[in-house]
């Protein structure tokens, strides 16, 4: 694992900043690029304009866009962010990243939700700083602890398959990498990629009767179709999942951050970038640093299963009614 940089070295640049607004006064148009509604790139969202408009209250002005999960819409409005001659573009998720990167070399990019940045930038042997145009924060979990959450709660299980879209190349990423673990710990393990929701509830179907455990990284469009997940797997096959959203929707377990505070870093990052105190190109990507192991009462309840000690309830919203 990479040397992390804790998301609380950010958070120590607010309090040390205070309430107190950068004194230049100047402006700025921020354009906003987020892959796909869902919970948690949505909190990352709203973190990340909360934190620019505590640090620069009144200077910035949001052009926020959401491409529908169509990475070809990601790189239509990045270029329109070009054109418009934004002054920071916040890219939200890996495909939004990729598409910003690729739109242009010279306007600061700054990623969140982005697991892996060598992986989704094409930089080998990365050494936690990208070193252009493009920083910004990472949601990677321990994954070694992911697989070590599986064996915690299924010490008996022979077969894993690991659901995930193949064309999210952060996915690919997080479950090689687990299989890894995995298979170290002696279980066997079977990838089980689809390329988008079209052929998700076949190939999750295909996973849920040939393994014993599922688990799902942090993918985008498993985060966006859990229903489909939780349709098939509810009460036969458990389900461990990267990050909280996906775990509320169809999940046993899952190592939690808050994608709040992780976009809220992004926002220090950008404040200080805009206002010219720091340099993109020498500012190394911010991780998580604690992960909370939290459990899904009811999919664990429809289970037989109890929580092991030290794992907090997700709270899960009742639907309207």
């Amino acid at each position: 694992m990479k040397k992390i940089l804790a998301i609380a070295l950010a958070l120590v640049m607010v309090l040390a900043l205070g309430t107190t607004a950068f004194a230049d006064g100047d402006t700025y148009l921020v354009g906003i690029c987020q892959l796909v509604p869902h919970e948690a790139l949505d909190a990352a969202t709203q973190g990340f304009k909360d934190a620019l408009e505590e640090l620069l209250p009144g200077q910035v002005e949001f052009d926020e866009q959401n491409a529908a999960n169509d990475p070809a819409t990601c790189s239509t409005i990045a270029n329109a962010f070009v054109s418009e001659g934004v002054d920071l573009i916040m890219a939200n998720a890996t495909p939004a990243l990729q598409a910003a990167a690729a739109a242009t070399a010279d306007i600061p990019i700054l990623g969140t939700s982005v697991t892996e940045y060598g992986v989704a930038l094409g930089i080998e042997d990365f050494d936690g700083t990208v070193g252009t145009n493009v920083s910004g924060t990472s949601d990677l979990a321990p994954l070694d602890q992911q697989a070590a959450m599986i064996q915690e709660w299924y010490p008996d299980a022979e077969t894993v398959g690991l659901l995930y879209c193949s064309n999210e190349a952060n996915s690919q990423y997080q479950v090689d990498t687990v299989q890894g673990f995995l298979e170290e710990m002696g279980y066997t393990c079977t990838q089980y990629p689809f390329s988008d929701s079209n052929d998700m509830a076949a190939v999750c179907q295909t996973a849920a009767d040939a393994s014993d455990v599922l688990y799902i990284p942090t993918d985008n469009t498993c985060a966006s179709n859990t229903g489909i997940v939780d349709n098939i797997c509810r009460g036969k096959v458990p389900v461990f999942c990267g990050e909280e959203g996906i775990c509320k929707g169809c999940g046993v377990a899952t190592l939690s951050i808050s994608y709040y505070d992780l976009g809220y870093a992004t926002g220090v990052m950008a404040a200080d970038i805009l206002t010219g105190k720091a340099d993109i190109a020498e500012t190394p990507v911010g991780y998580a640093a604690t992960f909370t192991p939290k459990y899904n009462e009811a999919i664990c309840a429809d289970l037989g299963l109890e929580a092991p000690e030290g794992y907090e309830a997700v709270v899960v919203e009742e639907a309207a009614e």
